[in-house]
């Protein structure tokens, strides 16, 4: 493959798979009381505690992302962060049929994800990235 496509390619995909986490973690910080409120209904313990770090791996780990610098360690905080994130707050089971597929959505769009982000921490970030920039 040329390589200004494969680094194209990978920069894409980086911003592609970054951008739900910038979005995710900035309308946290706008509706901070409904996300808190809403933790605490899936028996969240700590979320004074844990809202916090979600907002600083969604944001700061997607932007780090996005740009390439530290990729490899992003994407391994954001696999490790979205088993626990799957199982809590996208487990179909005991739903009724309608949010049982709305929440089976979610959990495959997490897989998706995950499996997205051990592809990025397995050939790291590409060309076009800060990490790159950095060894060249």
């Amino acid at each position: 493959m040329n390589t200004n496509l494969q680094n194209s390619a990978a920069l894409a995909g980086r911003i592609l798979l970054a951008l739900i986490f910038i979005i995710s973690g900035y309308g946290k910080i706008g509706g901070y009381a409904g996300t808190a409120g809403y933790m605490a209904s899936k028996g969240m313990p700590m979320v004074d505690v844990l809202l916090p770090l979600t907002i600083l791996v969604e944001l700061g780990g997607g932007l780090l992302i996005a740009i390439g610098w530290k990729a490899r360690w992003a994407a391994a905080v954001m696999f490790l962060f979205l088993i626990p994130v799957t199982l809590v707050f996208h487990n179909p089971a005991g739903l009724d049929p309608a949010a049982a597929q709305q929440q089976m959505i979610q959990l495959l769009k997490n897989l998706s994800i995950m499996g997205g982000m051990l592809g990025l921490f397995a050939f790291g970030p590409g060309g076009l990235s800060l990490d790159a920039k950095k060894s060249t």
